[in-house]
């Protein structure tokens, strides 16, 4: 395993040094769930909510959450997302929705997080959208499925 690389000679905390790092084309894939009951997820997927398209506003808020990672992150770079793909894939069966995240960048520095951002606020955007129909919404797997591009080379699952 590698060592951690975001601290300082002192032992403090800082943020990588990525300069000397070759631009590359990096894509990463997240994904997650949200567990809903069967009366939620009708709504959900009917879109019958009184606060609008569920999904609809998920995938905005989780654009904006990849975007916005550096902000709430605090050793994360901000990086110039070239684009930003989020799918919902109903499961009828399960009463479940999996949120997948593709994020792309060409950059010095991976985009794992953004792609990890993006589920997380889109499930608490519908989490936050449904509460008031159900208060034992689950969200659960959120995990990194693949990375591709820079020093380390690919990865996946």
């Amino acid at each position: 395993m590698s060592e951690l690389t975001h601290f300082n000679n002192e032992g403090r905390t800082k943020m990588v040094d990525v300069s000397d790092k070759q631009t590359t084309l990096r894509e990463a894939v997240a994904v997650g769930t949200v567990c809903v009951n069967a009366e939620t997820f009708d709504i959900i997927t009917k879109g019958t909510t009184k606060k609008g398209d569920v999904l609809a506003v998920a995938q905005v808020a989780g654009i904006t959450a990849a975007k916005r990672t550096s902000d709430l992150i605090p050793m994360c770079h901000p990086i110039a997302i070239t684009g930003v793909d989020i799918t919902f894939s109903p499961d009828e069966k399960s009463h479940s929705i999996e949120i997948k995240a593709i994020v792309r960048c060409k950059g010095e520095t991976g985009v794992e997080m953004e792609a990890l951002s993006a589920v997380a606020i889109s499930a608490l955007t519908i989490y936050d959208m449904c509460k008031a129909v159900q208060k034992d919404i689950k969200i659960t797997d959120i995990h990194l499925v693949s990375k591709t591009g820079g020093k380390s080379g690919n990865w996946s699952i």
